[in-house]
């Protein structure tokens, strides 16, 4: 049912992107909900199960690490909760699948803060809610798989009717739509033949402009570090097989407490039948020994750290980001606690640290400049998965974490990230580029975590934010007639003019956002943007607005040609 209902996803991820609301060209929600749930099935085919309750927790922690954007975060939570739901369970009646749907919708409605109807959340809480009623009158799964998929649809029908704007530009919502596909999966597998799921085309792919690129790291921390204070300079990851060769019980505090002699770092995850071990220890050999009195050793890996980073300092590799993978991801069985990292001493951190998301090498220039300490590539149409955010945090040794995910679309995934890791981090709700870049501005290292916290909140408050891009269909949107081809002036994520003329469209959108008597107007050009236009721009800014300070920065970003910010 899993793989069916990812298949009816892929098949129509594209359907999906185009009922975005606004007819820009990077709807994604589609995208979005095929890589989260793609993340999901390439996690439960590593680890197949005929238990539905060990399946279900398997595709749970796929899709939640894998999650990317708002429906993807949705869409990873509903079955957080449907795998709670199925606890313990090796097999399921209509009556508790229909259970296991209410406590996935209890889930994804407690993890948004703010839950809007009329979305993907209406959708499964309506068909949750029917499921439940007609359980146990509808014993037969496949004809209760019918009625859930006849009434998801009945449910996204009726969102427009619940969410004004669905209604004015005439669609259903897109995440809902992505939701009654899987549904659509799931009963093509039941009504099969012999109830499997047949691939008839080509291995699943996801859609997606351009993969997410890894952190962009920065080696100003290493090179503040020398060779030599690597105390514990062997870095070593490895598996104990508890089923062969152990001469005695596993002791999971006596083991940590060995490693700890000669090392720290140290990360056990323990499960019946294999141990993985990360250490960094002075003396391997001592490790190893310890190790192989609870099973035999598989796949080790050992790194010098001091050898690293030489050639770090060196240049060898220019920057971290450069450096060659260490471990490649290792399939293991059915491991299910998850690891909690070991952090340096306080007195090791630096006080803060930041990640930023950015598009363009120009803005990714800017917040490195700012001291961010990983720009995470993305924003529209590449949006960083969970995961991402988690590797980006693990990354920097520092006491507390700033992100600024400067995207409405990546806020989700960003606090879903700093739920699951056990360090301190702040999620700030920057929305959009200018409001990243002006939070960067207002932070002050020798301020208090709080005193910096509401600075940066009140720069986010104070930016109006204005892009400009192109329209993908015809729409009516707020009594504008948008034409697909023209351009389109957006301030604070509201569409405020349309033109043929980028010239037009830049100076209706500067003159809506200028309402307010901005001082200081800075504008970000894109891929496509024109050093004519942006000339002509300047100019006209010099002429209607004298008092304003104005700053054109390079920004290098697709698909907006301009980014402005007024304050």
């Amino acid at each position: 049912m899993v793989l069916s209902g990812a298949d009816s996803l892929n098949r129509h991820a594209e359907h999906v992107n185009s009922l975005n609301v606004f007819p820009v060209p990077d709807g994604d929600t589609g995208t979005n909900m095929n890589l989260t749930m793609t993340a999901g099935v390439t996690e439960l085919k590593a680890k197949m199960s005929a238990s539905i309750a060990k399946s279900a927790e398997v595709l749970s922690k796929g899709l939640l690490m894998g999650a990317r954007g708002n429906s993807g975060v949705i869409l990873s939570q509903l079955f957080r909760g449907f795998g709670r739901g199925v606890a313990g369970l090796d097999e399921v009646n209509s009556v508790q699948f229909a259970h296991a749907m209410q406590s996935g919708v209890d889930t994804a409605y407690k993890a948004v803060v703010k839950p809007v109807e009329g979305t993907i959340l209406t959708v499964a809480k309506e068909t949750a809610k029917h499921a439940v009623q007609i359980a146990r009158r509808t014993p037969d799964l496949t004809e209760f798989m019918r009625e859930v998929v006849a009434k998801s649809k009945e449910a996204l029908a009726k969102t427009p009717d619940m969410l004004p704007v669905l209604k004015q530009v005439g669609v259903v919502d897109s995440g809902g739509q992505g939701l009654v596909y899987i549904y659509e999966g799931f009963l093509s597998v039941l009504e099969s033949a012999d109830g499997t799921f047949h691939e008839t085309a080509a291995p699943t792919t996801v859609h997606t402009p351009s993969a997410v690129p890894a952190p962009n790291l920065h080696t100003s921390a290493q090179a503040k570090l020398h060779t030599e204070d690597i105390e514990f300079l062997y870095d070593m990851e490895f598996f104990i097989d508890r089923t062969r060769g152990a001469s005695k019980p596993f002791d999971e505090d006596n083991f940590r407490k060995a490693l700890a002699k000669n090392g720290d770092s140290i990360i056990l995850i323990p499960d019946d039948e294999i141990i993985k071990v990360h250490v960094h220890s002075r003396k391997p050999g001592e490790v190893f020994d310890l190790a192989m009195e609870y099973g035999e050793l598989t796949q080790m890996h050992i790194l010098n750290m001091r050898e690293q980073h030489r050639e770090i300092i060196h240049g060898e590799h220019g920057d971290v980001s450069a450096m060659p993978e260490i471990f490649a991801e290792i399939p293991v069985q059915e491991m299910t606690i998850e690891a909690t990292p070991i952090e340096p001493p306080a007195e090791e951190l630096a006080p803060y640290g930041f990640i930023a998301v950015a598009m363009g090498d120009g803005i990714r220039d800017i917040f490195s400049s700012l001291g961010v300490d990983v720009v995470l590539s993305g924003g529209q149409t590449m949006n960083p998965s969970t995961q991402d955010f988690i590797d980006a945090i693990e990354s920097i040794s520092a006491q507390h974490i700033f992100i600024l995910p400067n995207n409405s679309n990546i806020v989700m995934a960003a606090k879903q990230a700093a739920e699951i890791v056990e360090r301190d981090v702040t999620v700030l709700i920057s929305k959009t580029i200018p409001q990243g870049i002006a939070a960067a501005f207002a932070f002050q290292e020798d301020e208090s975590l709080e005193v910096n916290r509401s600075a940066m909140e009140d720069a986010i408050a104070h930016i109006t934010s204005g892009q400009v891009t192109y329209a993908v269909r015809d729409t009516t949107l707020d009594g504008l007639e948008i034409k697909a081809g023209h351009y389109m002036g957006i301030v604070n994520g509201k569409i405020v003019t349309t033109t043929e003329s980028v010239t037009d469209t830049l100076q209706q959108l500067v003159t809506k956002m200028m309402e307010n008597n901005g001082e200081v107007v800075t504008l970000l050009t894109g891929e496509e943007a024109k050093d004519e236009d942006t000339e002509a721009l300047v100019a006209w800014l010099g002429e209607h607005y004298p008092n304003a300070e104005v700053e054109v920065h390079q920004g290098g970003q697709p698909i907006y040609s301009y980014i402005i910010s007024v304050e």
